[in-house]
């Protein structure tokens, strides 16, 4: 039997495996649920075990665990690749959404429906089942193959870095390939070349040492939500430039290449502004919106407190105001140099009568853009384009995925993500849903990308 064969034989097999590995409700933000991502993260090695992979083992952190495993038999001429992805998964709240229980897959018109069924556990349970198909079918895989699984990636991979500098025996590899990401749509590839990194922060502006009533001190002392106001006010102008000192000193800016590359991914405004419910599209002059979304950085402000949030009228003037923000940011921006940027203009722009502090936020990743002419995406590339019929678009995008920037900082190599979710399955939200012909799909992907790499 042919690895083809195997994988069609036990399709069904694979969805009730995916259907179990999702019943497990590994929720790496919750602490209630911490033992539940200890469960997913032995499902992984059991299932790597299962399909032949060897030294399968589950490692703790400082917070949630990681799983390594490796089969490294293919002879030294070949190429070893590492291939990561993750097994926790995003809050399901609010349940009453869901039309049918989070944890209770569901499978539906095709669809496997259940929080993470593709963010990550079917992304990355296929490079596991393609694995599993070459093994079965000749005894061996054609490269030696790392698989790196961490329980934590919902929540920013805190303790992921330590862990990889402690661990690079383990990790050590020529190739990355991200089973965490996604193709543009089930019918058309693409190669995304870039991911933003995040630094997050909160502004806090206080004033008198306890809300007081805004008749009788208003005019007499600073209003710190006012003051707030003029702070982020000052920090982006009205049409969309950061107006933060030194913000964009380090911005790579795109060249005709990069615009020509994003250009030819077909755009529908009047779809994006229905999508948002905007009324218009705005962000930074001089760049089309998906220049914007893609490789431009951008401040947020993310939550606003300050005074009376209740129904009807409280007359005061509040003590204190605070929002919270966070900033996308693109190679070669620095998370830590753009909040002390922040944080210096924050000092310089404070008004009078009020003091304002900034701090970090849980929650940052540096830039991620792939070199031109990488090979591993080259490679990549060509495999997609053998598997889809069509040259895959070359794209970027706005979120981040922490580790890839670690594993570059660590072991000196760029990702290549090579997953096969899509942005319409309801990531992070109600309703969550992996396609499972597209589940089929990537296995075969997989295993004509590792034969690939093994000529």
């Amino acid at each position: 039997m042919g690895w083809t064969e195997y994988l069609d034989t036990h399709q069904a097999r694979f969805v009730e495996e995916l259907c179990d590995f999702i019943r497990i409700p590994s929720v790496s933000a919750k602490p209630e649920n911490a033992g539940d991502v200890r469960v997913a993260g032995q499902w992984v090695v059991d299932r790597l075990t299962a399909a032949g992979i060897e030294n399968a083992a589950m490692f703790d952190t400082a917070g949630h665990p990681v799983v390594c495993a490796d089969w490294l038999h293919a002879g030294p001429d070949k190429p070893t690749i590492l291939i990561y992805g993750h097994f926790d998964v995003q809050p399901a709240e609010p349940f009453d959404l869901w039309k049918t229980p989070p944890f209770d897959p569901t499978i539906r018109d095709g669809r496997v429906y259940g929080r993470g069924a593709t963010d990550d556990k079917g992304a990355m349970l296929i490079p596991i089942l393609a694995a599993e198909a070459l093994l079965a079918d000749t005894g061996r895989l054609p490269v030696n193959v790392r698989f790196f699984f961490e329980g934590q990636e919902e929540i920013g991979s805190p303790d992921l870095p330590p862990f990889i500098e402690a661990n690079l025996d383990r990790l050590q590899a020529d190739m990355i390939f991200s089973a965490d990401g996604g193709q543009w749509d089930p019918e058309t590839p693409q190669l995304i070349l870039a991911l933003k990194g995040v630094t997050s922060l909160e502004i806090t502006v206080t004033g008198p040492h306890s809300d007081l009533h805004s008749g009788m001190h208003g005019g007499g002392v600073a209003n710190p939500a006012q003051g707030l106001a003029h702070l982020l006010a000052s920090m982006k102008a009205p049409d969309g430039r950061i107006t933060i000192a030194g913000f964009y000193d380090d911005v790579v800016e795109l060249s005709d290449e990069d615009r020509a590359a994003i250009a030819q991914v077909p755009w529908d405004e009047a779809a994006y502004l229905a999508q948002t419910g905007a009324p218009v599209t705005h962000g930074e002059p001089g760049y089309t919106t998906r220049e914007n979304l893609w490789a431009r950085p951008t401040f947020e402000i993310n939550g606003l407190t300050s005074g009376w949030q209740g129904e009807g009228t409280k007359t005061v003037l509040p003590s204190v105001a605070s929002a919270k923000v966070t900033c996308r940011l693109v190679a070669d921006q620095s998370p830590e140099r753009i909040f002390d940027l922040i944080a210096a203009h924050v000092a310089a722009h404070c008004p009078p009568g009020v003091t304002a502090e900034v701090k970090r936020n849980p929650g940052r990743a540096d830039p991620f853009l792939v070199p031109a002419g990488h090979n591993a995406t080259a490679i990549a590339g060509q495999v997609l384009e053998e598997v889809y019929g069509k040259a895959p678009y070359k794209t970027r995008v706005g979120g981040s995925i922490p580790v890839m920037s670690t594993l570059l900082d660590e072991l000196g190599l760029h990702a290549v993500i090579f997953a096969f979710g899509h942005e319409d399955e309801n990531q992070h939200a109600p309703n969550e849903f992996f396609r499972l012909p597209t589940f089929r799909l990537g296995q075969t992907a997989y295993v004509r990308l590792m034969q690939r790499l093994g000529e």
